[in-house]
């Protein structure tokens, strides 16, 4: 039965409106209405679980309750909402300049409360509606006829799978949750099932996915004719790598200082925080070696069975060079037959030629609702191509970014003809990111880069007076645009892609071989083993083309530099590096606001953004370089002799201005920023009195 994550309509005609979860406009809140059994429920129950095709339908209704992403229907619940938001638009690497949405109205401006609905609903995004359907598949199985033992078995553990994946998609932004541990048959009437502590949920998902483990009965992967455009049957069930990777994502996130630390993240006195709600009440070193477990085992199992690997420029027909790198990133997280995604969902209901209203791709092609934005924070996170770690002061000084020599982005040289330009910074830059001169597409079968270029110089064709306005007489930027979109000078590219990915369908990846590496070396750092942790960090590293990452020295908050030989005997310091790496591995993924709150990095919050104006140079009549306003067209482009495009640039820092967040310049370990590392349950559904504490702060 073929899976089709996020189908609206996934069952049999015969069941359509029956079951509450088969539409994902259908809302059922957790407290009271959890229990309500529709009329002739059990008739229909009967239908179902007595045909092996319909409980398979069943099954397959399930994954359509799956988290998906990429903001795509205004009607499946926030996290699919084009009027919402993206995670990471909450941390120092991507903005939102955009006032129409959740992220602008709630998070930025500071307001949210326990009457509005967070980007992940607790009530409001299938959690519920999977859970109950998983428990209630869960307790039929047994008797359903025309199953094998092995289908039954198989079916309960990606059941197990699909309940405590929704589970941890709730955990991480809520912590402790009631747990629901059977299906309710909607008899009970009135219950009791408040908050577990975050060890008694995390012990509950976990012990879902070694029920799943241990069985041996989920493969440990689909491993058959999985192309873009003719994908097997089973491709996006859960997998034993997917139960396994899932583990250790959990047991990982419960070990961060979030959670695992010697006071609670508010201060310890709060209701939640004395009933260990939100954190364990203590810290713990096993908690790490309990998740470097969880990832050796998974290490190991595929040590021992394969298939799951990074792509390389040569699987994809590349050479070793940066298009090729990039091309073996694009492939690894969007290619939906990829070797290192490990789980992931995807929208087939929605239509990827642009012919419905809020297809992923309408909804970049406007600027109003685009401007999901890089930061110059986010730019900045990206080495050199060699490898070697950027630093915007440094470099300045070195003449590299700007000046005869600059080659912030691409370095330029004259040929017959016109110019050959070579990347120059880490290739996963130019997929997560646009940045000025990038050629407008990467081919999807050649991986060449091709096409005009992004003109995001001032006066350029795309940026136009879509990044900032400048006084040049007062030497000044007035402010950047606030709609337009390159407003901080940048665009997305990830999962975007322009015109490369039209007619593809965008898959979410969920969890991924290149987090496991990271993960790993997170874990290994945690529990002391600094080597063995680059080491997991350079595997992902090399398949881009950049050099071991202990090669390098790197530079501190105030732009000091640490020699290589300090830093890496530094825990703190290689965790640092662990985090940035996967801030450019896992952009727009969700992990960097994941980072954010399980590290308490409240100075991501706090700290002013910043966006880059760009100044296209030109000499005069006297030979001086001098900045020049004017389209690149007609005269000042003649003046350049061959040139094919522009090939001297001058670059301005400025503050993000017009859409400030409530929270800069706050004091970052402040109640008023550490109360954000968690969002607010419901008060309606705390209203219910059937246990559900709030979070502290809210």
């Amino acid at each position: 039965m073929k899976i089709q994550s996020r189908i609206i309509i996934a069952l049999a005609t015969v069941l359509v409106g029956t079951f509450a979860f088969t539409s994902c406009t259908d809302k059922v809140a957790f407290g009271d209405s959890f229990l309500d059994k529709a009329s002739g429920n059990s008739v229909t129950e009967d239908t179902v679980f007595n045909s092996a095709t319909y409980t398979q339908q069943y099954l397959n209704s399930i994954y359509a309750l799956q988290y998906y992403g990429l903001p795509y229907n205004n009607n499946c619940g926030n996290s699919a909402s084009p009027w919402t938001g993206k995670f990471d638009q909450l941390t120092d690497c991507w903005v939102m300049h955009w006032n129409n949405n959740t992220i602008y109205n709630a998070y930025y401006s500071g307001t949210l409360d326990a009457t509005q609905t967070p980007l992940l609903s607790y009530t409001n995004d299938n959690v519920w509606q999977a859970v109950r359907a998983g428990w209630k598949l869960i307790s039929h199985l047994p008797t359903v006829p025309g199953l094998s033992a092995e289908q039954k078995a198989s079916m309960k553990a990606q059941a197990q799978c699909l309940i405590a994946a929704r589970y941890f998609d709730l955990f991480a932004v809520y912590g402790g949750l009631p747990l629901v541990d059977h299906a309710y048959s909607g008899t009970e009437g009135t219950y009791t099932l408040p908050r577990a502590s975050v060890d008694s949920t995390v012990n509950f998902m976990v012990n879902l996915l070694d029920s799943a483990i241990d069985s041996k009965a989920l493969r440990w992967a689909y491993d058959g004719n999985t192309t873009e455009t003719d994908s097997t049957n089973n491709i996006g069930r859960w997998t034993e790598a997917g139960a396994m990777a899932l583990k250790a994502k959990i047991l990982t996130f419960a070990a961060s200082p979030l959670f695992n630390s010697a006071q609670g993240y508010y201060g310890g006195t709060s209701e939640a925080e004395k009933q260990h709600l939100v954190w364990y009440g203590n810290y713990d070193p096993a908690r790490w070696q309990r998740a470097l477990k969880a990832c050796q085992d998974f290490f190991n199992e595929l040590g021992a069975k394969g298939w799951y690997h990074l792509t390389t420029p040569a699987e994809v027909g590349c050479k070793n060079d940066p298009d090729g790198y990039r091309q073996a990133y694009r492939k690894g997280y969007a290619f939906q037959g990829s070797h290192e995604i490990i789980h992931s969902t995807r929208v087939l209901t929605v239509d990827a030629f642009k012919s419905g209203t809020y297809t992923w791709h309408q909804w970049l092609d406007n600027p109003a609702r685009q401007n999901c934005l890089p930061t110059e924070e986010y730019i900045e996170m990206f080495p050199w191509s060699s490898g070697k770690p950027f630093n915007w002061k440094a470099d300045l000084a070195a003449g590299n970014i700007e000046g005869t020599n600059g080659h912030l982005f691409y370095r330029y040289k004259a040929v017959r003809g016109g110019v050959v330009k070579t990347a120059q910074r880490d290739p996963r830059l130019y997929e997560e990111c646009i940045v000025n001169g990038q050629q407008k597409s990467l081919d999807w079968t050649s991986g060449k880069s091709n096409g005009d270029i992004y003109e995001l110089w001032v006066g350029g064709n795309d940026a136009s007076n879509h990044v900032a306005s400048h006084s040049d007489s007062l030497g000044t930027i007035l402010q950047e645009q606030l709609t337009a979109r390159y407003a901080t000078g940048y665009d997305q590219n990830k999962y975007y892609m322009n015109q490369d990915y039209l007619r593809k369908y965008c898959q979410w990846v969920y969890l991924s071989l290149d987090e496991m590496y990271l993960m790993y070396a997170e874990c290994l750092a945690q529990t002391g083993n600094l080597s063995g942790a680059l080491e997991q960090v350079n595997v992902v590293r090399r398949r881009v083309g950049l050099a071991n990452i202990e090669n390098f020295p790197i530079y501190d908050a105030n732009d000091k530099q640490i020699p290589a030989a300090t830093w890496t005997a530094n825990k703190d310091d290689v965790i640092n590096e662990i985090l940035r790496e996967r801030a450019c591995e896992l952009g727009l993924s969700n992990n960097h606001y994941y980072d954010m709150i399980r590290y308490k990095k409240g100075e991501w919050m706090t700290t002013q953004l910043h966006g880059i104006i760009t100044y296209r140079m030109q000499r005069n009549s006297k030979g001086q370089w001098v900045r020049n306003y004017n389209a690149w067209i007609g005269p000042d482009k003649d003046a350049n002799g061959a040139a094919s495009e522009p090939t001297r640039f001058e670059y301005e820092k400025f503050e993000i201005q017009n859409r400030r967040h409530a929270l800069w310049g706050m004091d970052p370990n402040s109640p008023e920023v550490t109360r954000w590392y968690l969002w607010p349950f419901p008060q309606s559904e705390i209203n219910k009195g059937y246990g559900l504490v709030q979070n502290p702060g809210w």
